[in-house]
C-alpha cells in the first residue's frame, strides 16, 4: 500500500466532500480501497485536518484504558473509535483489546524499546578476602600462570635445541 501525504489524504477528503464524486469513485482513482477512504473521512469528521498530521507517540496506559472503555461503553466499532480518537490505525486497537483480554493490565504496559541495558548486579562480585572462594579463585589463577610459564619455558628450549640454518647465496 502507498503511502499518502497528508496533503493527499486532505485533498481526497475534499474531493468527497464537494459532493461531485462518491467515496468509491475518489478511492479509485488515488488508488486506494473505499474503507481506507471511508476511514480518512470519519477522522477529518472528528478532528479536522490535525487528523492526517501524525507524529510517532507512545500511549500511556491510562489512555488506552479509556479508549477501549469508551469503546465498550459506546459501543462503537475500532474503526470508529481510532477516527474519534485520532489512532493511526484500527489494527492497534485491535491488538490492545486482544492484549487486555489475554493478558489483562499488564499487556497494555508500554514496553521500553530499544536493548536492555546492563545490569549492575549482572557482574561478577569479588569474593571476601581470605573466603573459600577467593582462595580457590587464586589457586586457579596461579595454576594458569604456571601452566603458561611452563609453555613458554619448552618453547624457548625447543628454539636453543634446534640448529639455525644460514642462507647461502
Amino acid at each position: 500500500m502507498a503511502k499518502f501525504t497528508s496533503k493527499e489524504k486532505l485533498n481526497a477528503v475534499k474531493r468527497y466532500l464537494n459532493g461531485n464524486e462518491g467515496h468509491k469513485t475518489v478511492a479509485k482513482s488515488i488508488g486506494v480501497h473505499h474503507s481506507v477512504l471511508s476511514n480518512w473521512i470519519k477522522q477529518y469528521e472528528f478532528t479536522g485536518e490535525a487528523a492526517f498530521e501524525k507524529p510517532y507517540t507512545t500511549y500511556s496506559l491510562e489512555y488506552k484504558l479509556d479508549v477501549l472503555n469508551y469503546m465498550n461503553d459506546q459501543g462503537t466499532s475500532f474503526r470508529e473509535t481510532a477516527a474519534i480518537f485520532n489512532i493511526s490505525s484500527h489494527e492497534t486497537l485491535r491488538k490492545w483489546k486482544l492484549a487486555f483480554d489475554t493478558g489483562g493490565l499488564d499487556a497494555l504496559k508500554p514496553l521500553k524499546k530499544g536493548r536492555p541495558g546492563m545490569n549492575k548486579d549482572s557482574k561478577k562480585s569479588t569474593p571476601a578476602e581470605g573466603s573459600v572462594e577467593a582462595l580457590q579463585a587464586e589457586l586457579e589463577r596461579l595454576r594458569m600462570e604456571n601452566a603458561y610459564l611452563k609453555k613458554l619455558n619448552a618453547l624457548v628450549q625447543n628454539k636453543e635445541k634446534s640448529p639455525k640454518k644460514t642462507k647461502r647465496k
